[in-house]
């Protein structure tokens, strides 16, 4: 189990490296160069200190100046080779990182789509990446930093005078202690926070979806209380965040502060007693010290952080990697025979069918509508035949293809689907009927003059913004776009889910007009509305109650037999 971790954690940090090892490279050779140039600036200063007190040996001043200006250079130029290469790697490896985990998500299936929560992609493609990038990507330049920085100082401090390096040392273990006490919380926090964060969003996106009904239900008030308690709990996690990070820098300061200085005595006792320690080396033991002292007191900080990111990584990669798309069959894309089912039955719980032994056959270049009432399995029959759920009983097949071992890329090029609310992109009516792809111009104005799109064409162009999710059209014209979308795409079959509920008698009746004026698709139509003009025009009406079809024919036989469909439509005049 571990070892598949870690090679699901291994795929996608790839992606930080991939294409960018130049500018990872320049990176952390600035970065190690900026660190050995702190410790030559201690250098300087110790050496300019000495020749002040007069210390025999020591630089003249001109030398010191030359090395000054040498220094100054040197910072100049490498921080200039930093400023361009870490920000450059960081944002190659973040973009890569997110692309592929968004192109992973989108090889899902909608039926594993279904299974899982939106509010966890969310949250993992935000809040977590940016954990992520400060605690795993730009971590490694810091900790890199403090590691040269670290045994740089060791190795100045040992080359000075071992007797005090010892002594230093043994103040180091104050630091030490004082991390480790709460360095180690760091890690549970940060996935504490991911999971509150994930809650937060969640319960974000269902209120920014159900906003119609928040205010037509006047629950503005109960929903603004869920809100603040949400609000409340993930700032609450983020609060004992910043505490323990807090702590840690309180204990580091006092025990640093004191190292320092314990130090600084231990050193003014050796120079005092002859011990061959100048002002200078005094000094820069003191400096030297606070560059030991930091590291180790960042260090369980940084790998909490580290640790926290690696978790982070793999929950997303175990994700994306659950409920892929299934491989299965590849089939033509066309409908010769027909869509076939036999005994159907399925539920969304066990123990709780929906549909119960589904017996019928819609035939290629067909036109059917699925009547009944609220609750009698309409849309759940619609959605299994666009592969939603594969837990049904009996049998669906596409021209004698079993729907189960059908590929979902090639089930995709069978069907399309229109549904009640139709998606829209802020962008483009263009780029909303081609779904961002590239199609023949000819392809695309036929889509627009059958699908009825051409008076809105002509009157706003096809550059028109049509705002978030669609607020620019009306519910006509989203619906309208929805059936270019799938005439673009030449599907062989065109189910169409409750199309027209939202929309005016007139707009839903020309736009079931439209799609039944469609020539050479498999229709197949859930709907509310029992217009007789349209409900003429089926070649079948299949009447669901309770999960069981329990008539099907054609509009004027089903009046005739005066029973169930007679009563649906009676009822709805």
């Amino acid at each position: 189990m571990k070892s598949q971790t870690k090679q699901r954690r291994k795929r996608y940090t790839a992606e930080f490296y991939r294409g960018n090892h130049i500018a990872f490279f320049f990176a952390l050779l600035s970065t190690i160069l900026i660190s050995l140039l702190n410790l030559g600036i201690a250098w300087l200063m110790q050496q300019m200190i000495d020749a002040v007190s007069g210390v025999e040996g020591t630089y003249t001043l001109p030398q010191l100046a030359i090395f000054t200006a040498i220094i100054i250079v040197l910072v100049v130029a490498i921080k200039g080779i930093n400023y361009f290469s870490k920000p450059r790697f960081v944002k190659k490896a973040m973009s890569q990182y997110k692309n592929t985990a968004f192109a992973k998500l989108t090889q899902k299936s909608i039926h594993s789509f279904n299974q899982e929560s939106t509010a966890n992609y969310l949250s993992a493609l935000t809040n977590d990446a940016s954990a992520i990038e400060s605690g795993y990507v730009e971590l490694v330049f810091d900790l890199l930093f403090d590691l040269v920085l670290l045994i740089g100082a060791i190795l100045m401090m040992l080359w000075y005078s071992p007797l005090l390096t010892l002594v230093a040392i043994g103040f180091f273990l104050l630091p030490i202690g004082a991390s480790l006490l709460t360095g180690v919380r760091m890690e549970r926090v940060e996935l504490k926070v991911s999971k509150k964060n994930e809650a937060f969003v969640s319960f974000l996106k269902d209120s920014l979806a159900g906003f119609p009904v928040i205010k037509s239900f006047k629950a503005e008030k109960a929903t603004e209380t869920l809100f603040q308690k949400e609000n409340a709990s993930l700032e609450q996690e983020k609060c004992e965040r910043r505490k323990i990070s807090g702590i840690l820098g309180i204990l580091g300061s006092v025990a640093g502060f004191t190292a320092q200085f314990g130090t600084f005595l231990v050193g003014m006792a050796l120079a005092l007693s002859g011990f061959g320690i100048t002002p200078g080396i005094l000094l820069i033991f003191v400096d030297l010290t606070g560059s030991v002292i930091r590291p180790i007191a960042a260090l369980p900080d940084y790998l909490a952080k580290r640790k926290a990111a690696i978790a982070l990584i793999d929950k997303l990669a175990a994700a994306l990697e659950t409920n892929v798309r299934d491989e299965g069959e590849d089939i033509p894309a066309r409908l010769t025979d027909g869509i076939r089912l036999k005994n159907v039955g399925f539920g969304y719980s066990e123990g709780q069918a929906v549909l119960h032994e589904i017996s019928t056959c819609f035939e290629a270049g067909k036109s059917y509508a699925i009547v009944g009432a609220s609750g009698s399995g309409k849309s759940t029959l619609l959605n299994l035949l666009m592969g939603s759920h594969s837990t049904y009983s009996g049998e669906i097949t596409y021209d004698g293809h079993e729907l189960r071992h059908i590929s979902s890329e090639a089930l995709y090029d069978i069907t399309s689907i229109i549904q009640q609310n139709v998606f829209v992109f802020d962008d483009t009516l263009r780029n909303n009927i081609t779904m961002f792809r590239q199609f023949p111009e000819e392809a695309v104005k036929s889509a627009v003059e059958k699908s009825g799109l051409s008076e809105l064409i002509d009157a706003k162009g096809e550059d028109y913004q049509c705002g978030e999710n669609g607020n620019k059209l009306s519910g006509g014209e989203k619906q309208r776009l929805s059936i270019a979308r799938s005439l673009l795409r030449e599907t062989p079959v065109l189910l169409v889910d409750e199309a027209t509920a939202s929309l005016d008698r007139d707009t839903a009746y020309h736009v079931m007009d439209s799609i039944l004026n469609l020539g050479g698709l498999t229709r197949i139509v859930v709907t509310h509305a029992l217009d007789e003009a349209v409900l003429r025009r089926y070649d079948q009406i299949l009447v669901l109650k309770k999960g069981y079809i329990v008539e099907q024919g054609q509009f004027d036989d089903l009046m005739e037999n005066k029973s169930d469909f007679y009563a649906l439509y009676t009822t709805a005049q």
